[in-house]
């Protein structure tokens, strides 16, 4: 198929077309921003010089946070660059470009909270046979088949949408390239891509909150066991954190993606977008990584290395 693109480019119509509206959001979304990142950042770092962050659990946290670091710089710059100077055009492979990196880095931040949750699963239920299952080749081979499911799963149906004509118009009602917007703006027959997408879309989603689901199931089942209260509300309430953060993320993705027609987008579905591409990437460092112990004595000890005169005198 030849593409017959005639467009140079497409505007992103954002959140609001209001100037007082856009400052205030482009204040409110630097600050998540730059909290998700150096939330991400931390963990990472923490992860990789704290000799008590090197079981398995840290090291898929690891690649969590690079994934989480990766996948909000697809949308957050460009996004805040608009908000703040209300130019809202996007050259055709820069669109194309957001396109498959949003894609292909958040099927695999999908594979990857599964793959968390069976960690956990691992470490609570079967914790004698932890270490040795989990090992480090095996840590990376899982780390690897996430990325190679997402490969598998993404670039096909991402590849059939670059190659789409595009006559115009070029508007896209959204404040990121999102497939469905592009697909209302082809001047061809889409209905084999949306298939492409509908399947893709439910493997990755139903296929990794079944594991996420059944991972939690036998944590809870094993917690219940536990004879210390304590020891219960301090499991359960990582646990609550956690599917937390699972329910926002996996309910609007499967609003979003997961329906008969991926074609338009709907001034609420940029709302849905915006929990999960956003706020959702504020949450996770904090509530998968920094409200874990193990990791708050590590940034305390880090902390205190760091700023040893500042820490006494407070």
């Amino acid at each position: 198929m030849k593409n017959y693109t005639t467009v140079v480019g497409f505007i992103l119509m954002g959140l609001s077309n209001n100037h007082h509206v856009n400052i205030l959001l482009f204040v409110v979304l630097l600050v998540v921003f730059l909290l998700a990142v150096i939330g991400n950042i931390t963990v990472v770092t923490l992860s990789l010089v704290d000799h008590r962050l090197q079981s398995p659990m840290y090291f898929f946290l690891r690649n969590f946070s690079l994934l989480e670091i990766c996948f909000t710089f697809v949308i957050m710059p460009r996004f805040l660059y608009s908000l703040l100077t209300e130019r809202k055009s996007v050259s055709v492979p820069g669109c194309f470009l957001q396109l498959l990196l949003f894609f292909l880095l958040g099927s695999c931040i999908f594979f990857h909270v599964g793959l968390m949750s069976f960690d956990r699963y691992m470490a609570i239920c079967h914790p004698l046979r932890y270490s040795t299952i989990m090992n480090g080749r095996v840590c990376f081979q899982l780390v690897l088949s996430c990325w190679v499911m997402s490969f598998l799963l993404i670039v096909p149906p991402v590849f059939m949408v670059v190659l789409l004509p595009f006559c115009g118009p070029n508007i896209i009602n959204h404040f990121y390239c999102d497939v469905a917007a592009l697909l209302q703006l082809s001047c061809m027959e889409t209905g084999h891509i949306e298939v492409m997408i509908y399947v893709s879309a439910t493997v990755i989603l139903v296929g990794t909150l079944t594991v996420t689901i059944i991972s939690y199931g036998c944590i809870i089942s094993t917690i219940m066991r536990i004879p210390s209260t304590t020891g219960r509300r301090k499991t359960f309430s990582t646990c609550s954190a956690h599917l937390l953060v699972v329910v926002i993320v996996y309910s609007s993705s499967i609003f979003r993606y997961i329906r008969s027609s991926q074609r338009g987008t709907r001034d609420f579905d940029k709302i849905v977008s915006f929990l999960y591409s956003v706020l959702a990437q504020l949450f996770s460092p904090y509530i998968y990584s920094l409200r874990n112990e193990q990791v708050k004595q590590a940034l305390k000890d880090a902390c205190g290395k760091a700023f040893p005169k500042w820490l006494r005198l407070s």
